[in-house]
């Protein structure tokens, strides 16, 4: 009797996650490329010349007294002594430039300050696999979180779903400049991404106060297997059908152009997982669906496997010392990123990210790494400032796949660059000028006349702009 329940139960849960993967809005439209195209554009703005500046290109290069020349949107020289010409000269003498920091796992907009139901939109916790949603349909560009955020040097940050679902939907990366709609923000070119989470999150929400599948980690591991079972056969009828398009085309299922395109290597996977043993199965899973973890995130673990992920090609975004508020997250030390960062494998070294997942925290990403590599250096590893700070740009962007336009300061990339008040990991530092695009998007010495929010009208404008990176 209790083996038939079980396996009543079992069938049942099966049921349940493939009826949720499928639950997605079907029609036998063939898809469209992009239906939710980005409409950002480069603003207009004229040359400028960063003179005298400490450059650290996260390149592991660290440039003394070199000017940066940004022109059109792009890095335009980078060298000793560049003609000015009709630029704007900045004087950087004493001070450091960097590439924008760029965070891999934010929820701004999502859920924006202040936090009430009626914009808490980061999770449709509503079934355990929701592929079909769109982070990116949720944002609300009014969030102040976005301002505060570039006081701290942040350019570029992915907006995810939150954890409570398997498989919680698609990620997207956004330049953070003020708009009123989110299109206005989207990075042209990224790829989108899709949320999963291992552990605890899932079976509690489903199994523990929901009363169905998954309750354990075999329930979460059977999930995703079931999802990416359905997603194969449908991409294949589609991948025929474009090959040769006669006749109707398939039905379409939003949840699984999701997961098909996961499978075509057209998305992103990002995968929120705290323990060791469980990051390697879920790599054994996308193993055995062929596709690639881009990273593990919060990770706090990933110490214990760091050779295995840099031989999967999938990055740690770690927090600092951020641990203990539950049983998974226990098991953390704080040499976790310097660890990940030196691990040796074939496929290449260890890939390291500093990021944030949190409103406050996102202020002072440069301050967690500096937190980060003391961890490391008292530990005996060698990691020189020039290193570091790709932990911060170049990492992140190579995680999200937008490392061929942002992320390292060099010729032609996009003029995404932070100018710090002195060395960016010092506690005493702040972000003095930030471009997007070769545009000024902060100045802290000249605070604008009206913020980019109407939450922050009630306050004084000066005071919230100049001293926004040490907001609470």
């Amino acid at each position: 009797m209790i083996r038939t329940s079980i396996a009543t139960a079992l069938t049942v849960a099966s049921v349940t996650l493939l009826a949720a993967c499928g639950s997605g809005q079907k029609s036998s439209a063939a898809p469209v490329a992009d239906p939710f195209p980005s409409t950002y554009t480069v603003p207009t703005s004229g040359p400028v010349l960063i003179r005298g500046a400490t450059v650290l290109t996260g390149l592991d290069t660290r440039l003394d007294d070199t000017d940066v020349l940004l022109a059109d949107g792009r890095i335009k020289a980078v060298g000793k002594a560049l003609a000015a010409g009709d630029a704007t000269v900045i004087e950087a003498k004493g001070r450091t430039l960097t590439p924008g920091i760029i965070d891999v796992h934010s929820h701004l907009g999502v859920y924006p300050s202040p936090g009430v139901w009626a914009t808490s939109d980061g999770n449709e916790a509503t079934a355990p696999t929701t592929p079909d949603v769109w982070a990116e349909h949720s944002i609300w560009p009014q969030d102040p979180g976005f301002q505060t955020a570039r006081a701290g040097g942040i350019t570029s940050m992915e907006i995810l779903p939150g954890s409570a679902n398997l498989i919680g939907g698609r990620g997207v990366v956004v330049k953070n400049v003020p708009a009123t709609t989110y299109q206005a923000m989207l990075f042209p070119g990224a790829k989108r991404s899709v949320k999963m989470a291992c552990g605890e999150n899932p079976k509690r929400v489903y199994g523990r106060d929901g009363g169905r599948a998954p309750s354990t980690g075999m329930g979460n591991v059977a999930g995703y297997r079931a999802a990416f079972i359905k997603a194969t056969a449908y991409r294949a009828k589609w991948d025929a059908w474009n090959k040769e398009p006669n006749g109707t085309p398939p039905d379409r299922d939003l949840a699984l152009d999701t997961l098909a395109d996961v499978l075509r290597g057209n998305i992103t996977v990002q995968v929120h997982c705290y323990r060791a043993d469980q990051m390697v199965t879920m790599l054994d899973v996308a193993k055995e669906f062929g596709f690639r973890i881009a990273a593990f995130h919060h990770a706090v673990e990933a110490y214990k496997i760091a050779n295995e992920l840099a031989e999967a090609q999938t990055c740690g975004a770690l927090w600092a010392d951020w641990w203990g508020f539950k049983l998974e997250a226990w098991d953390a030390i704080r040499e976790n990123i310097a660890f990940v960062d030196h691990a040796k494998a074939k496929a290449g070294p260890g890939c390291a990210i500093v990021h944030s997942d949190d409103p406050n925290g996102i202020q002072r990403l440069n301050q967690e790494a500096a937190k980060a590599m003391a961890a490391g250096r008292r530990a005996g590893l060698t990691i020189p400032e020039e290193h570091a700070i790709a932990w911060l740009t170049r990492n992140p962007a190579k995680a999200i796949g937008v490392l061929d336009q942002v992320g390292t300061i060099e010729v032609g990339k996009q003029a995404d660059v932070v100018l710090w008040s002195g060395n960016p990991f010092s506690v005493y530092t702040r972000a003095d000028l930030v471009w997007i695009d070769g545009a000024l998007r902060l100045d802290r010495a000249h605070p604008p006349a009206t913020p980019d929010s109407d939450f922050l009208l009630g306050a004084d404008v000066d005071d919230v702009a100049a001293t926004a990176g040490d907001a609470p």
